[in-house]
């Protein structure tokens, strides 16, 4: 991870030196921590409404990442069982305990954005990499 200066105003630091102490973590994690947060928030707002069922949530890298809405189940692991592993849709809806409009929206959603998850899956690849 590339280091970046940053210059908060005294109050502001020391309120999110104190809530990062609170949390148990260092400064920087709770900055990280923080605008992950806000990355994810506003990603959110960018739901696609054709798409009810899928929604963005924070992986633990930090990434916004699409998945079934309520569950932490992963746009693209719904996909690849479908493309990977020939699996139907019935099939992955009754392993993965979905209803058959959550598996259909989800392989929608992955048609639509394809690009996005996999340049998102790349990154992530990259960064494993380099924190091993």
């Amino acid at each position: 991870m590339t280091g970046h200066p940053l210059r908060l105003p005294p109050l502001l630091r020391e309120e999110a030196e104190s809530w990062a102490d609170r949390q148990g973590v260092s400064l920087e994690e709770f900055i990280v921590w923080a605008v992950a947060e806000k990355v994810g928030g506003l990603k959110r707002e960018l739901d696609d409404p054709r798409h009810p069922f899928v929604t963005y949530r924070r992986s633990p890298g930090g990434w916004p990442v699409p998945v079934i809405r309520g569950t932490g189940i992963r746009v693209r692991t719904i996909a690849g069982a479908v493309h990977s592993w020939n699996m139907p849709p019935a099939a992955v809806a009754e392993d993965y305990d979905l209803t058959g409009e959550q598996v259909a929206d989800a392989l929608a959603f992955y048609e639509t954005h394809r690009g996005e998850i996999e340049a998102s899956l790349s990154e992530e690849r990259l960064l494993e990499q380099a924190n091993a």
